[in-house]
């Protein structure tokens, strides 16, 4: 027996079973880790990695955000896998078009990449819900998420059972391109329950057997690591950590964690830039800072992973949040998800931050580097006039646009409904002890409530403009108000229409149910007896184009005083063009709400609070001759109704903090 092989058994004797990778007969094709290196077919091997999410780009352009990046000299694609795009419903799964995952890593093979894929369950990416689906939020009882309970692991294992085996023939030792597969997420800095950790472990590799590397990724803090990682389970830890850190003692302590020679030191998220929230100043790194960190990086012969090397965009009701020392404290994502990366939203070149990480990036590998495809034809397409339609409460009486209202004694949250996304609509009367000044507080709403009063004796007339009395606007840190005399009339219809800004993705106030979560309470007292409206607008907006508001006016039984208003309405256009392009649909000089083009979903839009001001529109969402144009405006609309077609991304909304 060699002197190595005896120095191997001691290594697993010591380590458990540690050892990630071993190498295959000669000839096959070998992705493994030895003497603190990656191998690639028996030869040393470099990661210089970058992000990109297939479900933040449009699938005809994802080869066109591939180039770009084999353009910056990167050899390898990581990205996530959201289980909520995978799963909608529990009886539904959906891997075409966007989510057709096996079509981006055929392509990602096809332009030469490897692949680093990031399972989950639980994956942050700034992603609704951190790629948990919204059902589960509705399993009783209630599930202990990113834990060992047996009901949660059932629900992870048939998801499992599902995805698994689609990738299993994309594994490298398969001739695929998948080299590593990450297990959770940043789980240190969430829990530390073990089992867990090993019951995915031991999932995967009954699909994927042991020709695969499993790895973690944690932040380079010493409970982090201890917390996340599962040193002597076959599992190799990498760490990420701020471009401001020095990245050898960030490596020194990743070494501590895992076996020896299995530590090839690796920044599994190497910041370029950050999130931003809504009414935050638009996140920018200087480039020449983060192409400084780079270098340290590369210099020590380590390998990296760009976070993010292209963002993407949130479209529809994709977008996450963010919370602080409490679940109060909550921050809602942007719809763009440019994160100030060297690829922008749109394809574009952040060119300065580009520039500094291609020239890097240079000095370390021996080919010359392409030059990036050409941009995508873009076209400033100029104004729209719009014209509104009608309110949103009247389409719920007009158009059959949602499920027949829901009678509830206490308001019941929007997953309990059966719905994950949009808006939910309570509606109750008001009780005989209000009166001018009462207090109506909602301890628990999630995430921004608009509240008005009515006379529901109008409700079966002919629609009449200005009939709602908008009496105020609560929300997860603000949960009260003052009714106003002029509408305190016992028997006056209250209609509390709730938007779902994006449920949390990240930290420990993850379960996070939309809608109302508490009781409503006029002067202390519990309000019962409602009916609820799912407005999910998942699938696009109802049918309304060829409706009119009628415009007939009333008088009101109450106080003719106040703030009123028809509500929150649709409004609609059409953009004719030639050819289609990249474009960006500006809201400047409109409020807050949601853009629909060709009945697809944009996201958000909210020019109030800023920084963005802008949607962006990938030239395959339109079409040659008429596109439909349908805004959801949640406030106040532009006083001209018009919105404009730029050629641009604007984040320079000030905002109204």
């Amino acid at each position: 027996m060699s002197l190595t092989v005896v120095l191997w058994l001691i290594l697993q004797v010591y380590c458990g079973v540690c050892l990630v990778h071993s190498e295959n007969a000669a000839g096959e094709k070998s992705f493994y880790i030895a003497n603190d290196r990656f191998y690639k077919d028996g030869s040393p091997f470099r990661i210089l990695g970058g992000d990109i999410h297939y479900f933040r780009v449009h699938p005809q352009y994802w080869e066109d955000r591939l180039l770009r990046a084999k353009s910056l000299g990167i050899n390898v694609i990581q990205t996530y896998v959201p289980w909520n795009l995978h799963q909608p419903q529990p009886d539904r799964f959906n891997f075409e078009d966007g989510a057709n995952l096996e079509g981006y890593l055929q392509l990602a093979q096809k332009l030469g990449f490897l692949v680093m894929l990031r399972i989950g369950p639980y994956i942050c990416a700034e992603w609704d819900f951190g790629g948990f689906p919204a059902w589960l939020l509705a399993v009783q009882p209630k599930l202990r998420l990113r834990t060992s309970d047996p009901q949660y692991l059932e629900l992870v294992d048939s998801w499992w059972d599902v995805l698994l085996p689609k990738i299993v023939s994309y594994l490298y030792s398969q001739q695929g391109p998948i080299i590593m597969v990450q297990i959770e997420n940043e789980y240190g800095s969430f829990g530390s329950d073990k089992s867990y950790l090993e019951h995915l472990v031991t999932k995967a590799r009954a699909h994927l057997g042991e020709d695969v590397i499993l790895y973690t990724t944690d932040g380079a803090v010493p409970e982090l690591l201890e917390n996340g990682t599962l040193k002597g389970n076959a599992v190799y830890t990498a760490v990420d950590f701020p471009v401001e850190w020095e990245p050898a003692s960030a490596f020194a302590l990743q070494k501590q964690f895992n076996c020896p020679g299995q530590s090839p030191p690796l920044s599994s998220e190497f910041y370029t830039g950050w999130l931003t929230h809504w009414g935050e100043e638009m996140a920018h790194t200087d480039p020449e800072f983060t192409a400084e960190a780079l270098d340290r990086i590369l210099s020590l012969n380590a390998s990296v992973v760009l976070y993010m090397l292209h963002g993407g965009t949130n479209f529809g009701f994709t977008s996450g949040a963010n919370t602080g020392k409490s679940a109060r404290d909550f921050f809602a994502d942007l719809t763009s998800y440019d994160y100030d990366a060297p690829i922008r939203e749109a394809g574009d070149l952040n060119t300065p931050k580009f520039k500094a990480l291609k020239a890097v990036v240079g000095r370390y590998i021996q080919e010359s580097l392409p030059d990036p495809p050409p941009l995508p034809a873009r076209k400033a397409f100029g104004p729209v006039q719009l014209e509104k339609l009608l309110s949103l409460f009247d389409i719920l009486r007009s158009v059959s646009m949602v499920p027949e209202g829901i009678q509830m004694y206490e308001p019941r949250f929007m997953e309990a409904l059966h719905q994950t996304s949009g808006f939910i609509l309570y509606r109750t009367t008001l009780p005989s002890h209000a009166k001018g000044g009462s207090r109506i507080v909602i301890p628990e709403v999630h995430d921004r409530a608009q509240l008005y009063i009515s006379d529901p004796e109008f409700g079966g007339r002919e629609q009449a403009s200005k009939k709602y009395m908008h009496i105020g606007t609560l929300n997860r840190s603000s949960d009260e108000l003052l009714l106003p005399s002029s509408a305190a009339v016992p028997g006056l219809q209250l209609d509390i229409l709730v938007e779902n800004m994006g449920r949390v993705n990240y930290g420990p106030f993850l379960y996070d149910p939309k809608g109302i979560i508490s009781s409503v309470l006029l002067d202390g007292k519990p309000v019962h007896n409602w009916v609820a409206f799912s407005i999910p607008l998942d699938s696009g907006p109802p049918k309304i184009a060829g409706l009119v508001s009628n415009q007939n006016t009333r008088r009101p039984l109450v106080k003719d005083t106040g703030n009123w208003t028809d509500g929150p309405a649709f409004y609609h256009g059409k953009l004719i063009i030639d050819e289609p392009a990249d474009t960006f649909l500006s809201v400047a000089g409109w409020s807050k709400g949601l853009a629909f083009l060709n009945g697809y979903n944009l996201g958000r839009y909210w020019p109030v609070k800023g920084p963005q001001c802008t949607l962006y529109i990938p030239a395959p969402l339109l079409h040659a001759g008429e596109n439909e144009l349908l805004l959801l405006e949640l406030e106040e609309p532009s006083n001209t109704l018009i919105v404009n077609f730029t050629d641009g991304a604007d984040f320079s909304c000030k905002g109204t903090m």
